[in-house]
């Protein structure tokens, strides 16, 4: 079918005949192009990628994990305290302490276990069964409790006053042998004038091993606990002996009925319940000449199944007490013998231990009137009790914590531990915040500077020897189970991008000043190699503000961790700032410039740079990162309202919001308890806009209180209007919070959150006005003179209220109402509150 091709002839037609030796040419093949396989293209890709997202998904993995581990790595640089440096062999004067604040009385060592001592007591025959005393409550309602003397190293003297008694609680040590030495307690009870009777009460002391070491106790006369014998890895061995209570030092003995209790304690923080439960009625107490009643005493303590299925018996402690039940008035000692001290001249009681006392008292007087001077300036014997009683305290308030923080980065899905470590600072309050609180630790080693400057280069070191790889320090410090039980479960988790502010600088100025005013004296001899240690961890920590802190222009600062429930805050709080809920921008946001945070900056890289010269490291840097922020002119720029006229934060914000109750719909026929519980919740009536915040109160004034304003800077003349305007910050009693004229001038943040630095007066930031107001009236300026009128009236008005109010209440207070001058708050409060004492002395 198909078409057939015709042949061609030649010349005559006639077809040649080919050649036989001959082929006929073949044209060149072309060569077919191969088809691309695009399945093995996508297969060969897929398995690069596959390899590619593996490697990555392992190396995100590596790196995730390596930064997670980044917020439990301590920073690498050598410590700033040698292992060791709390050990009897190096720190023998300080090793035994009353280091426990938030108990009562008790005493510890400086150690990681070390054993404990401590007193409870409870008054017998009331109408409060188990009104058993040990931790510091406000919930105890004490007339009044604190050390009135205390040097911080060898003796301390303290009164609790109970409902119808006082107890004077005394120590003191003597150095000896290879462990701190000995040490005794004496205890004096005596009846209040108002007492219709005289009060029966019981003492118990106790002994408690903190995992590692062990106790014996040793009874005598059926019930009575003569002694205790223990030894320990730190201690070596030792004995307690508790004396006879007497009628006073001399007189003879006194009826009295003895019980004891010897078990295992599953931690320190269980062991008021110990106590608690194992209390038994059944005892009698048939002095000679009255009537036989019933008392509660120690008897034997039953573990419950739950504990049993619990505890774990390599974690258990032994535990010890010692209970003696007797009637008002009386004396008891208790010594402490170290058995490594085998050359003692006698035993540190009865009237040896008199002399002793004498003798503390003595050196402590003298040493306080030379370091602060007060009876030169003229004040009354009472009110140097209460200046004396106000250091006393914040010396006694010291405490030696070991443990770890529960701490989380962004990095950890779940909160995870801190590397163990040692912490040597002074409390807050032994009642309400018994641990370490950073930026309260600058303020607190202000004063204890002046009393013993090797005191605070050992607190800041301790500090800074937390710091981790990345330049955080965890800004409050629960370092174990007895601290964490005084804590509420939402704040102990520290989380790494939140600070705290760098007032150890303030502390650190201090130390350099004394440098060069005394420089024969043996803390400034000491000071050249302290700061060589210190510096590395210096640098990361500034490092570590200037970068996780900065702002969203150049040259600018903004606090992380700001609440972020909008919804239920007037005002969300910044605890990172320390100033909690004082005014900020309404509605948090990255655009926030702080200006507190601004000056503490300021004030960091000048110190930086004095250190950094004096070690002949370079300081560069930081004298031009000083020089920088050190410019009013840019100050004025980031953060002066003209429409205030005062500093201010600046952010996106809001005046016209309010709390208002949630409306909750129920429909009809239904019953109104299966529904939500109407809350108190923001309302926004006009939306924020980023503007300056205009709140004027303490956050104005930092460029003030920091020294940073030039002394001829016109900015001046609107901080000392605004400081003596009575509607807006002066009171009698001190500087107000808040200005009466803001809106959230007292207002409650949230239903269940009163105000507290909205109104109310603080002595940490009056210390810093005071001190402020002192610089500027002592150097030329065109407000020198108004300066120094206000210094003499701010000064005195502080004076006389904390005073007061000392004498009335028998506490110091975290705060002071700005209606009344009240105390309020939590009490005793001999942490910043404490530093009325350096504006009695006028040290600055």
């Amino acid at each position: 079918m198909g078409r057939r091709r015709k042949r061609v002839a030649s010349g005559d037609g006639v077809l040649p005949s080919p050649r036989k030796e001959e082929k006929a040419p073949v044209p060149p093949r072309k060569e077919k192009k191969k088809k691309t396989d695009i399945g093995k293209v996508f297969i060969n890709i897929s398995i690069g990628l596959c390899i590619f997202s593996l490697i990555w998904f392992f190396y995100a993995l590596y790196m995730r994990s390596s930064l997670a581990r980044r917020v439990m790595t301590l920073h690498p640089s050598p410590r700033v305290l040698d292992a060791n440096s709390s050990s009897p062999a190096v720190s023998p004067e300080r090793y035994w302490g009353s280091y426990r604040p938030q108990v009562y009385f008790g005493m510890k060592t400086r150690s990681p276990r070390s054993v404990v001592t401590g007193l409870m007591w409870m008054r017998q025959f009331t109408d409060m069964d188990g009104n058993l005393r040990h931790t510091c409550e406000q919930g105890d309602h004490l007339q009044g409790y604190g050390w009135i003397m205390h040097d911080g190293v060898s003796f301390g003297v303290q009164e609790i006053h109970d409902r119808d008694f006082t107890l004077t609680t005394e120590f003191v040590k003597r150095m000896g042998g290879d462990h701190g030495g000995d040490w005794t307690w004496r205890i004096t009870a005596k009846q209040h004038s108002i007492a219709s009777s005289a009060p029966v009460i019981s003492l118990m002391f106790y002994a408690a091993t903190d995992i590692q070491g062990s106790l014996q106790a040793h009874v005598e006369e059926k019930n009575r606990l003569s002694s205790v014998t223990g030894t320990s890895e730190e201690l070596g061995n030792f004995k307690i002996t508790f004396g006879k209570p007497t009628a006073g030092e001399g007189a003879g003995g006194k009826y009295a009925r003895y019980n004891f209790l010897q078990t295992r304690s599953p931690g320190l923080d269980k062991l008021t319940d110990i106590v608690k439960n194992s209390l038994n009625h059944k005892f009698v107490f048939s002095p000679p000449k009255g009537e036989k009643r019933s008392y509660f005493a120690v008897d034997s303590y039953k573990v419950t199944n739950h504990q049993n299925q619990q505890k774990d018996p390599k974690m258990e402690s032994d535990f010890v007490v010692h209970q003696v039940t007797v009637q008002t008035p009386f004396q008891i000692e208790v010594l402490f013998e170290s058995g490594s001290f085998r050359e003692r001249p006698n035993q540190l009681v009865g009237s040896v231990l008199t002399d002793e006392l004498e003798k503390r008292k003595m050196a402590f007087d003298e040493k306080f009137e030379g370091t602060f001077g007060l009876q030169a300036k003229g004040f009354t014997s009472s009110q140097i009790e209460f200046a004396k009683a106000a250091l006393s305290n914040m010396l006694g308030g010291m405490g030696y914590f070991f443990g770890q923080s529960v701490v989380q980065s962004v990095y950890n899905e779940h909160p995870v531990l801190y590397p163990e470590g040692p912490l040597f600072t002074a409390v807050p309050s032994r009642s309400f915040f018994p641990r370490g609180f950073l930026w309260d630790e600058g303020f607190h080693q202000l004063l204890l500077n002046k009393w013993d400057s090797q005191l605070t280069q050992g607190v800041i070191a301790h500090w800074l020897d937390l710091i981790n790889v990345e330049g955080w320090i965890p800004r409050e410090q629960i370092l174990d189970d007895e601290a964490r039980s005084k804590v509420p479960s939402e704040f102990i988790v520290q989380h790494n991008e939140n600070a705290n502010p760098p007032t150890l600088f303030l502390a650190l100025q201090e130390l350099l000043e004394k440098r060069d005013a005394q420089p024969e004296s043996l803390s400034s001899q000491t000071m050249l190699p302290f700061l060589r240690r210190l510096y590395p961890r210096l640098q990361i920590w500034f490092e570590w503000f200037n970068t996780t802190q900065a702002g969203p222009i150049a040259n600018s600062y903004r606090w992380r961790g700001r609440d972020k429930d909008t919804n239920l805050f007037l005002n969300p709080k910044t605890l990172t700032s320390g100033l909690d809920d004082y005014p900020r921008a309404s509605h948090p946001s990255a655009d926030e410039r702080h200006v507190d945070l601004y000056c503490w900056m300021t004030l960091a890289s000048g110190i930086m740079a004095n250190v950094a010269r004096i070690l002949g490291e370079p300081h560069q840097v930081y004298e031009n990162t000083h020089r920088t922020l050190n410019n009013n002119d840019l100050l004025n720029e980031l953060h002066w309202s003209e429409n205030l006229h005062a500093f201010s934060d600046y952010g996106n914000h809001t005046q016209a919001v309010s709390l208002q109750q949630e409306k909750v719909f129920v429909p009809p026929g239904q019953p109104r308890h299966q529904f939500p519980v109407s809350r108190l919740v923001r309302s926004v009536r006009r939306a924020p806009k980023l503007q300056y915040v205009n709140a004027l109160g303490y956050v104005s004034l930092f460029p003030f209180l920091l020294h940073i304003l030039t002394p001829d800077s016109p900015k001046i003349e609107h901080i000392l209007r605004d400081i003596r305007d009575s509607e807006r910050l002066w009171t009698p009693y001190g500087l107000r919070s808040l200005s009466r004229a803001d809106p959230l001038y007292m207002k409650r943040n949230t239903e269940h959150d009163a105000p507290y630095w909205r109104g109310p007066i603080w002595i940490n930031i009056n210390y810093l006005a005071v001190r402020a107001l002192h610089h500027y009236g002592s150097i030329e300026g065109p407000f020198k003179e108004k300066a120094a009128t206000l210094y003499q009236e701010l000064r005195t008005n502080l004076i006389n209220n904390v005073y007061k109010q000392y004498l009335e209440t028998g506490y110091i207070w975290e705060q002071y109402s700005d209606s009344t001058g009240r105390g309020q708050g939590s009490h005793p409060f001999t942490g910043w509150s404490a530093l009325t004492v350096l504006i009695m002395a006028e040290e600055y």
